[in-house]
């Protein structure tokens, strides 16, 4: 039976979704951590692969994007996915990572075991704090919304006459961009983009998703992956990328690599996902940007589950 077939027999399809990282108080993050059950139980796993307190570290941690913070949201989102299938009763047909999302996404296809995957994204922090210390150093990725492309287009092309690096980051709903850029450039990117009617969100440091890392993609490549086997994902997965089905653990590792040096592409991921015939989507662990697209509020029901809002139990005849 196709996807198309099932949904019109009554049994629409279900994708999770794991969050990219944004910035987060500890004191939300860490309530989670030590108040929620599932969470309590995916931290130990997590201390245990890694030999030291996660907690603690996230406590003492200053950097919105350091290798605790980094661990902690994992920790967080798998926790959501154990309660959406467990207490919720949620059977998700397909998976999808944008972003940082990719890495909880890998542990609960089954691609690997939790505490590699740990490891795995403990390694790749500390890759990504070497590579940023040497090069790109004053780099950062912006994020904003109600933006007309034609206009950004307009301030871009001055970028490329002055001969100022920057790479699209991100593309996440009509006129909602992320754009990599020096820090020095920022505050005028800021001030052009309000005066075309734009608004700022955020800005992440380092910075992602940008075609200038193709080194950093291959230190990860050469030095990280290896040392870890993945296997087929259990679950067929969307890139973020270009919204492809990874089927095969060959893959879901380019998918993991492209992370680095591609942009997100959430529009691509929603076609994919309505072409499979998906209608409903489980957002699992700290979202504060996917949910509210007007793409995605518009195609599916939201289902959100984690530290911001935990979905409803269903209720009983």
């Amino acid at each position: 039976m196709t996807a198309t077939e099932q949904t019109a027999a009554g049994q629409p399809r279900t994708a999770i979704v794991f969050p990219g990282m944004g910035p987060s108080a500890f004191a939300e993050v860490g309530r989670f951590l030590v108040l929620d059950p599932f969470a309590r139980r995916r931290l130990a796993e997590a201390d245990e692969a890694l030999g030291y307190s996660v907690f603690d570290r996230l406590r003492e941690s200053q950097d919105d994007y350091s290798e605790a913070t980094q661990i902690a949201f994992l920790v967080n989102s798998m926790a959501a996915a154990d309660r959406a299938v467990e207490e919720l009763g949620i059977t998700p047909d397909i998976c999808v990572g944008p972003s940082f999302g990719q890495k909880a996404a890998t542990a609960f296809v089954g691609s690997l075991p939790f505490p590699e995957l740990v490891r795995l994204t403990a390694e790749m922090a500390r890759c990504e704090l070497a590579y940023f210390a040497e090069e790109y150093q004053d780099a950062v990725t912006h994020t904003f919304f109600r933006t007309p492309q034609d206009r950004l287009a307009g301030i871009l092309a001055e970028f490329d006459e002055r001969g100022e690096w920057y790479d699209y980051s991100g593309h996440l709903d009509e006129g909602f961009c992320m754009v990599s850029l020096r820090e020095k450039e920022l505050a005028e990117l800021k001030r052009r983009v309000s005066a075309i009617g734009g608004y700022s969100m955020y800005t992440m440091v380092p910075a992602v998703h940008a075609p200038a890392f193709k080194e950093l993609r291959r230190r990860v490549e050469e030095d990280v992956l290896p040392k870890y086997a993945l296997a087929d994902p259990r679950l067929p997965v969307v890139t973020d990328q270009d919204g492809t089905i990874v089927r095969t653990a060959d893959e879901l590792r380019t998918m993991l690599l492209d992370t680095f040096d591609l942009p997100i592409h959430w529009p691509k991921v929603v076609d994919t996902l309505k072409a499979d015939g998906v209608t409903k989507l489980c957002i699992t662990g700290p979202d504060n940007l996917f949910h509210r697209l007007d793409r995605t509020k518009s195609n599916f029901e939201v289902v959100r589950v984690g530290p911001a809002k935990r979905g409803r139990p269903p209720r009983r005849r």
